[in-house]
C-alpha cells in the first residue's frame, strides 16, 4: 500500500507493561496489512542511548532528573534526525517503543517542570499517534524477569503512571487496557492504528 507521507506512532507505558512486545507486534500486523512499517526504540542503540543504558539505568542510585532529561532529549533529537525524519520522508510508518512522553512521565514524576521538558524536546518529530498501555504497577513489575533498573520501583512507577494518565485525560495519549490477554491488547492497538490511518 503506497503512502505519500509517513507517520510516527509511539507506544508508551510504565516498565513491564508490554510496550516492546506490542510495538513489535504492531509493526508485524501493519506489514501484514500492506504498510511499510518498522520498529525503533528509546533509549536508542546510538552513542547517547548506549551511555544512558549503561550509566543512568544500570547504576545503583538514580541520577539527577535534570541530567536524565537532558540526556534523553539529546538521544531523542539524534533519533529524530537520523532515523525518524528520513523514514517519514520515505513514507514509512515508524513505531517507536518509548518517545517524548516517557521523559514527560519519568522526569515529570521526579519533579521537573513539564513545560521545561517540552522545551528540551522542541526539535523532535511530533507523534501522529501516541498510545499508553496501562497496567497496574504492581502487576507490571511482577512481569519483569531481568534485573530491574534504578527507575523500576513500585513508588516510582505509581508516580509515572499518574503523569501518563494526565496526558490521557488531556487527549494527548490514547489509553489501552494492558491488563488483558496479549491477543486482546494487540487487536485493540491494531484497530486504533488502522482507524487513524484510514482517517488520515
Amino acid at each position: 500500500m503506497e503512502r505519500r507521507k509517513g507517520l510516527l506512532i509511539c507506544i508508551e507505558g510504565i516498565d513491564g507493561c508490554g510496550k516492546t512486545t506490542h510495538a513489535r507486534l504492531l509493526v508485524e500486523n501493519l506489514q501484514k496489512h500492506g504498510y511499510d512499517a518498522f520498529y525503533t526504540t528509546e533509549p536508542t542503540s546510538g552513542k547517547i542511548g548506549s551511555f544512558i543504558r549503561r550509566y543512568l539505568l544500570k547504576c545503583q542510585e538514580r541520577s539527577s532528573s535534570v541530567i536524565e532529561a537532558l540526556l534523553f532529549a539529546a538521544d531523542r533529537v539524534e533519533h529524530a534526525e537520523s532515523i525518524i525524519r528520513p523514514a517519514i520522508r520515505q513514507g514509512k510508518i515508524v513505531v517507536s517503543d518509548r518517545y517524548v512522553y516517557s521523559s514527560m512521565a519519568y522526569q515529570g514524576a521526579a519533579g521537573l517542570d513539564l513545560n521545561w521538558i517540552w522545551m528540551l524536546n522542541r526539535w523532535i518529530v511530533k507523534p501522529d499517534l501516541a498510545l499508553f498501555i496501562d497496567v497496574p504497577p504492581e502487576i507490571a513489575l511482577e512481569r519483569i524477569r531481568r534485573e530491574k533498573s534504578v527507575m523500576e520501583t513500585l513508588d516510582n512507577q505509581r508516580k509515572v503512571r499518574k503523569v501518563y494518565l494526565k496526558f490521557v485525560e488531556e487527549g494527548s495519549l490514547v489509553r489501552v487496557d494492558g491488563n488483558r490477554s496479549l491477543t486482546e491488547v494487540a487487536a485493540e492497538i491494531l484497530n486504533i492504528v488502522l482507524t487513524h490511518l484510514k482517517r488520515g
